[in-house]
Order: structure tokens, then C-alpha cells, then sequence
């Protein structure tokens, strides 16, 4: 078919499926910049991240707060200019190295059932 019979043709401007029809209309969006689907590079990024933190010698770990403690933490490391994860680590740090003052309130806390 020459392209002057494919403008004339009837066609449903919904109907992505015939490529050749809609080929002199530009394509709303921005082009891909990575052939792959979006759930694929999720996980070659999080395969990339988990392999970068190997190797600076960081472990994950995961831990469950209520939703006050996460707003507050939010608040904090965001007036401090840090990340929540970096703000928590420091947190542990010290509470790790004062063990001696630190531990007995941590352990009353959590007895007493408002952690």
C-alpha cells in the first residue's frame, strides 16, 4: 500500500496495534532511554545496591516502628541534613558504645511495653 491509500484508510486513533498507521504521529511522553521493562531494571538496581553495600562492608537490617517514630525520625535527620538511615546508625552507635547508661533505660522500656 502506498502512503497515500494508508491515509485515506479508516482507522481507530485507540488502536495502537498497526504500527504503520500511526507512524507520522509523534508518541506522547518521554522516548525510553532502557530497553528493558521497569520491573527488570528494579532488580538489577536492587541486585546493584545490595552488591555496592557488600562491599563497604554493610549489612541490612530491618525493623518495624510506629508511625510517630517514623515522622519524628523523618524530622530529625531532615533538620540535621542526613538520611533516616544514617541518623539511626548513629543512633546505635552511641547507644552501643554507652552501654552501661543506655542499655538499663532501653531495657526498662521495653519491659514497661511502650517500645
Amino acid at each position: 500500500m502506498s502512503k497515500i491509500d494508508r491515509k485515506h484508510m479508516a482507522k481507530e486513533n485507540t488502536d495502537k496495534v498497526t504500527i504503520d498507521l500511526f507512524l507520522d504521529q509523534p508518541r506522547k511522553g518521554r522516548p525510553r532511554t532502557n530497553p528493558l521493562p521497569r520491573n527488570e531494571q528494579l532488580k538489577i538496581n536492587k541486585r546493584r545496591q545490595l552488591q555496592r553495600d557488600r562491599r563497604q562492608g554493610r549489612k541490612r537490617i530491618e525493623l518495624k516502628v510506629d508511625q510517630s517514630v517514623h515522622e519524628h525520625l523523618n524530622e530529625v535527620a531532615s533538620s540535621s541534613g542526613c538520611t533516616r538511615s544514617d541518623l539511626v546508625e548513629a543512633m546505635i552507635k552511641i547507644s552501643l558504645a554507652n552501654q552501661e547508661q543506655v542499655l538499663p533505660a532501653v531495657v526498662n522500656l521495653v519491659k514497661s511495653g511502650e517500645s
